[in-house]
């Protein structure tokens, strides 16, 4: 059985990024986990009254095992770190952690942030640096046929409803999986974040109210390592093609 391993700063990065592939992974019985680095206790609050970082964060937890109930994923682990100060934790730690993870569970395809974090959010970007690293070294304590694929993940329109614009695109995309038949997964795993109703509504306006008219029918990847190997992403002179992770 295939195994698909995210891994992810923040509670609600996983239905943003990737989470209709990660429904239709559920659908094609592949096993999904997604590795949680931090709580998220420096988010907002939304419509409920929170008055300290350690309630946010519980409560942003609950609104995670309710997306990954949505999207079918089978496996959560919680990491816990301190939200928006991942730039001051232990690199090497953090790098050891998602290591083992990968070592333990032995995912065939492994997926986080490009290397501007799609927003350039400090958190977003050592995530993909530790994500990275650690794939690397997991190939050390695996063999050959169990290297996984690592992919990075890509939200190309993420700022298409924002008056504001994020950074370049650090890698060009090189695939794209086709979640149309997953728009209502993915709307309701958004929904399930609703202390982050303004960020949601930012990227995908009526989501929260229910209306999933403004999800694509896309989602999208750049492949960066296989076979023990580093990949040169190299953009496509035409259409982005379809893929399956």
């Amino acid at each position: 059985m295939k195994k698909v391993m995210v891994v992810f700063p923040h509670p609600d990065d996983e239905s943003f990024a990737c989470g209709g592939t990660l429904a239709k992974c559920r659908d094609a019985s592949q096993m999904t986990c997604l590795v949680c680095v931090t709580s998220g206790c420096k988010g907002r609050t939304g419509p409920f009254e929170i008055d300290c970082g350690e309630k946010l964060a519980r409560h942003r937890e609950q609104e995670l095992k309710r997306a990954a109930e949505v999207l079918g994923i089978d496996r959560l682990d919680l990491f816990r770190y301190p939200d928006g100060s991942l730039v001051q934790t232990n690199f090497d730690e953090l790098v050891g952690r998602i290591r083992e993870t990968i070592v333990e569970w032995k995912p065939d395809v492994v997926v986080t942030f490009p290397p501007d974090g799609v927003t350039g959010h400090p958190d977003h970007i050592v995530t993909c640096k530790a994500t990275t690293r650690a794939v690397e070294l997991a190939e050390e304590a695996l063999s050959a046929k169990e290297y996984p694929d690592l992919y990075y993940v890509s939200i190309p329109h993420y700022y298409d409803h924002c008056p504001d614009r994020g950074p370049q695109p650090a890698v060009p995309i090189t695939g794209k999986v086709d979640i149309t038949s997953y728009r209502l997964q993915k709307g309701e795993a958004l929904r399930a974040h609703l202390s982050q109703s303004y960020s949601v509504n930012r990227a995908y306006p009526g989501v929260i109210e229910g209306d999933f008219g403004v999800i694509g029918c896309y989602e999208y990847y750049t492949l960066i390592r296989t076979c023990g190997k580093k990949v040169e992403p190299v953009r496509s002179e035409n259409e982005i093609p379809v893929i399956e992770l």
